[in-house]
């Protein structure tokens, strides 16, 4: 059997069953009494079924109406539950957000903290971390799998547009009792560390990384002698302890403690990295995902205005 029952009649109904009276159901909707006779009317047939018994002084509901009157409570609060979660979604404070991140982006204070109170203000949005090095974001990103890439400043597609977020210096970590300790104050020129070995990224981990600073080396004329190359942070750092090597590093890096390991400041003005909030130009994001740009922006704005003054 096809019906065509509208939103309008169950609410007309529920009134009615619930005043047991058409006059105060109709005051109630702000209707008049004809018309809400009306429609109840129709709305019995066109369900083929008898929901009300009525006649001069009472109104009752049928054994029919007493089980519509259920269902009719349950299909308004799926349908206002609907709405609610709509206009949540469109707001940002509903939905889900896939994030690209490097492996450094955890020891990032500005975008940790920024992501804790987006998780803190929305807790209802889903927020799915994908760890990934600069190059490997490029692709997901283009295709909509993730909606945001925080990475390392490189080289984009036409379609894929970035925001600085903001620059970290490049650091180098020595193990205790390094000769270069002696330079912690006036900082280590990157042209000394042609006579050290250095632990490294491996370039398929670090790549955004592993380019700049084979690039700062370069510049200064420094070949680097590898002696060892590790995935991940903290390896680097456990091989720079056990005396492998120096590493060159970025400040979020200093956020990790590790016994046998200090951090020296770099003499080298120019020795930063970028890091970028990347998204696609044309991609329909969801308003959660602007939500949570906008408070990385907003954060880290602050925080340069505060070290301003």
């Amino acid at each position: 059997m096809t019906t065509n029952i509208e939103l309008r009649h169950l609410r007309y109904f529920i009134a009615v069953a619930e005043e047991l009276h058409f006059g105060r159901a109709a005051e109630r909707l702000n209707i008049s009494q004809p018309p809400l006779s009306q429609q109840i009317q129709a709305l019995e047939a066109n369900i083929n079924a008898k929901l009300l018994v009525r006649n001069n002084r009472n109104v009752n509901l049928t054994p029919a109406g007493r089980m519509f009157l259920q269902e009719a409570y349950q299909i308004i609060a799926q349908v206002d539950a609907a709405a609610t979660k709509a206009a949540r979604m469109q707001q940002g404070e509903l939905g889900e957000i896939s994030i690209g991140f490097t492996s450094t982006t955890p020891f990032m204070q500005k975008v940790t903290m920024s992501l804790r109170q987006f998780r803190e203000r929305y807790p209802d949005v889903a927020i799915h971390m994908h760890q990934m090095n600069t190059k490997q974001q490029i692709a997901p990103l283009q295709t909509g799998r993730i909606d945001i890439g925080i990475m390392r400043n490189t080289s984009l597609p036409d379609n894929l547009e970035h925001q600085l977020l903001f620059r970290e210096r490049f650091m180098l970590a020595v193990y205790d009792d390094h000769p270069l300790l002696k330079y912690v104050n006036g900082g280590v020129d990157l042209a000394m560390l042609s006579d050290y070995p250095l632990v490294f990224f491996e370039r398929d981990v670090g790549t955004a990384l592993y380019d700049e600073i084979i690039s700062l080396l370069a510049n200064v004329g420094v070949v680097p002698t590898i002696s060892q190359e590790a995935g991940e942070a903290m390896t680097i750092l456990g091989l720079v302890a056990a005396g492998l090597g120096v590493s060159i590093i970025t400040e979020s890096f200093t956020r990790m403690k590790l016994d046998g390991v200090q951090y020296l400041p770099l003499a080298n003005n120019s020795a930063y990295s970028e890091v970028w909030l990347v998204k696609h130009k044309n991609s329909n994001s969801s308003a959660a995902a602007d939500r949570l740009t906008h408070l990385l922006i907003s954060n880290i704005v602050e925080e340069a205005d505060q070290a301003k003054h």
